[in-house]
Order: structure tokens, then sequence, then C-alpha cells
């Protein structure tokens, strides 16, 4: 969105011709003696908590770089209508006045404090290359790198939202790319491992399909594998059908997280379509956040959630967004990291010292001999010295365990040294492609254990451990088209012995209480030759090791 300091309003362009105006308004696991770290981690296209719990935001945008006095009190207010989240508003000083470290730290904590989980955006950036006023997503992300000292050990409780609507339209599409990797890159480097999420081109609604044509590269230049997407949906989506169609093709293109970061009833007069907007979220299992709690000005206060600021008196728009179908309070779920549902999270870790590694690090396993580096889907890392399983933090860089490396599908897997890539043994294995990641785990758990694969001469079916803890574990299925023909539709079973079973799931529609069923949920429905589709669930676990059932279906058998 694009604001001038006191009256908020902005302009767009759609289509390269219609000019429009908006008001503008928007951790470490517990340090344990081994060093883990937790955070929100992207998997497939799933949001993971960092108690390895799915997370789908639903909650609002508080403008709080124009409403400082306002902020400790909205808050409040926006989780006593049951919101699990909220976009906050910041500046990094290139148009408005700079929130403070102080003042993120504070907001960081009125947000724990109301279990709120706050994604915190850069405001001033936003229409750049179009709006002359903007400023650069290159000092954005150099913001983030000045205060990383007040976000880390935050990464349960803070997603990094890199900068809003960072370019407005007529912007060549690898400005887009090309700025974003270098963000990722610089923020990375900085020792910053928090989720970040990316805005899209076009002002936020991506009508040129920049952001939908190009999210994997963006993704790919992660190495921490935890980055996500936002669109903002304003009047370029005026019908289901458009709404659908962006959300499903992403999805089924990029096998990546996406939400809805900004949307509203209209805007300046022209129809939203709020009602399937709300209605493909909640299919989809996509987060969502309403623009903006209040303060938008007068020719579009038709945005503002509350009247005045007073959260007993919602808009037309806000009653619609908190209390009806597919609303805040119909589908809010407070992140797990508030209500003791696994591990707890309080202090830090350094950025020298973290890692994503999933597992207890024991005794020291032998440094890399003869050259040898992990082959990781194309990209080569050092392997770690002492790291057992997962990701590490090694000699002031990213590595991964040998374990771990060793588990990937050939021609992938440890590399040099004489050494070949292997294929999957029945030891650890971890996530599938750039898009997916690890996902965080407790002190105590263990990482990706194990896994074991069906397959027929058209397809193959893999059951995998992707993390375990006490009497809980989280686990995959996927499905590879290993044939020349697209598979189109698919349902998969399986049967625990050992008195396992599933809790919760997600990017498929499973029934039955053991064995289980799963199916397709439509946008992944087709698996193209070559193509691996997945799909996740939690459950609770009867012995020390969580068990690895085969799995059946015509796809795999």
């Amino acid at each position: 969105m694009k604001s001038t300091q006191q009256n908020l309003t902005q302009t767009k362009r759609f289509n390269g011709m219609k000019k429009l105006s908006k008001a503008l308004l928007f951790a470490t696991t517990l340090a344990t003696a081994f060093s883990v770290n937790a955070g929100f981690q992207v998997s497939g296209t799933q949001l993971l908590d960092g108690n390895g719990n799915p997370f789908i935001m639903r909650g609002v945008n508080h403008a709080h770089a124009w409403y400082t006095n306002r902020t400790q009190q909205a808050l409040a207010d926006i989780a006593s209508v049951e919101a699990n989240s909220v976009r906050v508003v910041l500046s990094d000083g290139q148009q408005w006045t700079r929130t403070s470290a102080t003042e993120v730290a504070n907001i960081i904590q009125w947000a724990k404090n109301n279990n709120l989980i706050a994604i915190l955006e850069v405001h001033d950036v936003t229409g750049s290359g179009e709006q002359s006023s903007a400023g650069t997503l290159y000092n954005a992300t150099s913001y983030w790198i000045d205060i990383a000292s007040t976000l880390q050990g935050q990464e349960d409780y803070v997603i990094i939202n890199i900068a809003n609507e960072p370019f407005g339209n007529g912007v060549p599409e690898s400005s887009w790319i090309d700025g974003h990797i270098q963000a990722i890159q610089r923020i990375r480097s900085a020792g910053l491992t928090h989720t970040l999420l990316i805005d899209a081109a076009n002002w936020g609604q991506d009508w040129q399909e920049v952001m939908l044509n190009n999210a994997s590269t963006v993704a790919a230049a992660d190495s921490q594998n935890n980055t996500m997407f936002s669109v903002h949906m304003y009047e370029v989506y005026q019908d289901r059908a458009k709404i659908e169609g962006y959300v499903s093709n992403f999805l089924s293109t990029h096998n990546l997280p996406l939400i809805v970061g900004e949307f509203g009833a209209d805007h300046y007069g022209n129809n939203v379509d709020e009602d399937s907007i709300l209605a493909v979220a909640e299919q989809y299992n996509i987060g969502y956040l309403g623009w903006s709690w209040s303060g938008n000005s007068s020719e579009v206060a038709s945005l503002d959630i509350t009247n005045n600021w007073n959260v007993n008196s919602l808009s037309t728009w806000g009653d619609r967004l908190i209390n009806g179908t597919n609303g805040i309070r119909a589908t809010a779920e407070t992140a797990t990291v508030f209500n003791g549902g696994g591990m707890s999270s309080s202090s830090s870790v350094s950025s020298s010292s973290s890692s994503i590694a999933s597992s207890t690090p024991s005794s020291s396993s032998s440094s890399a001999a003869g050259g040898e580096q992990c082959n990781w889907y194309g990209t080569l890392y050092p392997l770690c010295a002492t790291t057992q399983s997962g990701w590490g933090w090694e000699q002031n860089r990213s590595c991964v365990a040998r374990s771990t490396c060793s588990s990937q599908p050939a021609p992938y897997g440890i590399v040099g040294g004489g050494t070949t890539s292997s294929s999957i043994p029945s030891s650890s294995s971890s996530a599938p492609s750039s898009s997916s990641s690890l996902a965080s785990s407790s002190p105590s758990s263990s990482s990706p254990t194990s896994s074991s694969s069906s397959s027929s001469g058209s397809g193959s079916c893999t059951y995998v451990v992707t993390n375990q803890w006490g009497n809980g574990f989280t686990g995959a299925i996927r499905i590879t088209n290993n044939g020349n023909s697209a598979i189109n539709g698919w349902n998969v079973s399986w049967n625990y012995t050992d008195g396992s079973r599933v809790t919760n799931s997600w990017n498929a529609t499973v029934s039955g209480s053991n064995p289980y069923s799963a199916t397709a949920m439509g946008w992944n429905a087709a698996i193209q030759p070559g193509q691996t589709v997945e799909f996740g669930f939690q459950g609770t676990k009867n012995s020390a090791q969580a068990s690895v059932p085969a799995v059946s279906g015509s796809v795999c058998n």
C-alpha cells in the first residue's frame, strides 16, 4: 500500500491504466543445552508453529507507525475478538518516523501477552518503482538487520514480512525476483532464522502474476527453507473464480504457504468479494488478515474494522470479518506455543550457535572427509561435524547432518570423496524439495527418523516420520508420479499396529480411525510426470520411536 503521512491515502493503478487511492494503515525454542532452534517453519503449503503444529493465520492489520499510542490497547482488543495473529505496520524511517527497537520489543511483548502471533512489516517501500516517495527494499532489509538482536529469541512469536507491497505497476519482473533474493540472503547472513513473508508485486495484488510465476525461484534463495508468500486482495478480486483460481494455482505450482495478507469488503467504491476470500481461505487452509483495525482516512473509512477504535462498535466490514461465516471467531485457533501444545519457548539462542537441527547432539561425528559435501536437491552444503541429525549451524554457516543428507533420494545425498549419492534408507528422511523444510522439534525430539515406500510402474508412495517428541509425532506421505502421463486423483491408506493415532492433518482429506484413508483436496489431485505431492499429519504414538506403516493405494501398489 502507498500512504501519505497524515491521511494515509494510497494511489494504485491497475492494468497500467486506472489509478486508485487507498488509505494505509498494519522464539527460538527454550534455549536448551543443545542449542536447538525452534520457531515457525514452512512445511510444504503449511506453516508449522514452534511445536510443529499447523498454524493458520486468522487476524487483522494494525497501523502502529501512524498510531503508536493506540497499539497496546488495540492488540488487547484484537485478541478479545478471538484473532490469533496481527500484522503490524512499522516504519524504517525512509518515509515516516522510524519504529525503534524498543517499540518493536514492546509490540512483540504486547502481542505475546494477548496470545497473538505478530507479523511485522516495513511499510516505507510500498509501491517502489512507481511511487516516487517510496523507499527501497534494500534499506528495509537493513532495518531488520539493525534490530536483529530484538528479534532473535522471538522466532516462536514473530514472522518477518520484509516489506509491504514493495513494487508498484510497470516494474520489471526481475526487480521483484532479484530484490527479494538479495533481501532473503542478507537477512539469513545476519543470523535471523525467522519465517519470512514476501508480498506480491503490483501493490500486493499480483495482477501481472509476477509472484504467482516466480515464488519458487525466490524461496529457493532461503538457506533455511523458511519463506512464505502473501497476496493482497482488493478490487482485482471481485469473484470466486478469480480468487480460487489464484490460490489453487499458487499452492499446486509452488507447494509453499500462501496467505491473504490484506483485504476488505470494498475499496474506493469498488467491490471486493470478501465472502469468497473467506470461504476459499477456509477451504484451502490458508491464512488471512483483514485491513485494518481503525484509522483509515475518510474516503476509505469503510475499511475500518472498528468505529473510532471501539472494539464494542464494529463496522459492517468488521462484523462480517469477525462474526460472519468463515470469519475470525468461527475459524481462529491459537498458536500452540501459547497453550503448551508441545514444548515451551521463551529465551533466545545466539545466531552463531543456533540451527535447524531437529535432534540433540550427543557425541561428535567425524568431520567430512575427502571433500565430501551434501548435494541438497541441487545445492551443495558442507556436512556437519557435530550435529547428529537435521540441519546445523557450524563455523558460521549452515550444514547438513550426515544421517539427514544420506537419506536423500538419488541423485542427491553425500557426494565427493569417492562417495556417490544415496537412495532412501530406513533412516531419516527430509523435505522433498527446496519448498519444504524440516519441522522444528522439542528438546527431546528426534529429527525425521524413518520412512517406508511402495511403488508400481507409474507411481510410488513414501511414508516419512518428519518429527517426534514424547508421545507425539508428525509425518508425511509423498506420492511421486514415475510414469509418463499425469495422475488425476489419488487415494492412499495406511494402518498403525502399535496404537499410534492421527490427530490432525493438512493438504489432504483424511478419514477413518485406523486404518486411515487420504484423498486429494482438488488443487493437488493432478500429479504430473516426475512431480511429487505431499500431505502431512500429526499424531500420538505408543512407543519410543514412531512407527512407519506401509502405504497402499492404486497409485502406489
